[in-house]
This record gives structure tokens, sequence and C-alpha cells, in this order.
């Protein structure tokens, strides 16, 4: 199984896992901290306080206020996508295997080359 964003020292267990992070014991403490932010931020409409201040302060325990921003900006494009692909009807992922894709990817490559 191939993975085309793992990263080299990444384990399939924890890529598998992600889902299951609260139960999962392959999350160091700052991770389940950023995973559950992720959580907090992603879910809004389940609870009367959206991101309690518990689960901002673990966050902000484990992260700098610049990190946190770009975890908060990452979480929110991460939210804006899967609802623009939800709302559009996209499969994720589909767009990677068009031959729209393949040729996006060539020009790419060789852009690259030339720099």
């Amino acid at each position: 199984m191939n993975f085309r964003f793992k990263a080299p020292d990444e384990t399939y267990e924890r890529l598998f896992a992600v889902a299951a992070w609260n139960d999962a014991p392959y999350f160091t403490d700052a991770e389940h901290a950023a995973l559950a932010l992720s959580e907090a931020v992603t879910r809004l409409s389940d609870r009367s306080d959206p991101v309690p201040d518990a689960i901002w302060n673990e966050a902000a325990r484990h992260y700098n206020e610049s990190q946190l921003a770009s975890l908060v900006l990452y979480i929110a494009m991460t939210n804006v996508w899967n609802r623009i692909n939800v709302t559009t009807r996209q499969v994720a992922g589909e767009w990677a295997k068009s031959d729209e894709a393949r040729q996006w990817r060539k020009e790419r490559e060789k852009q690259v080359a030339a720099d």
C-alpha cells in the first residue's frame, strides 16, 4: 500500500488510527491536543460551547501563538475543502486520477525541472 502524502517516517498504524485518535496509543500529547482542537473546530454545532477553554488551553500548552494560528488556519482550510466537496458531491481524490490531473502533474514536473 502506498500513500502519496505519507511522510517516510510515518507509520501506517498512526495513519489508520487518526479516526480513533482519542483511543489510539500512537499519538503524543501535543498531537492529541491538535486533534482535539481539530475535532472541536470541525464540529461547531455539536455543543453550546464549540471550542471549550480546556481544549484551547491544552493546545496552547503545546503550541506557541504562531503554531496555533497555523493549526487553526489548516483546520479551517481542510473544513472549507471538505464542505465544498460535500456541497458539489465531489469524491475526494477523484480529480487526482483524471487525465486533467495527469497533464497538470506533467506540466508541473517540467516547471520544477526547469527551475
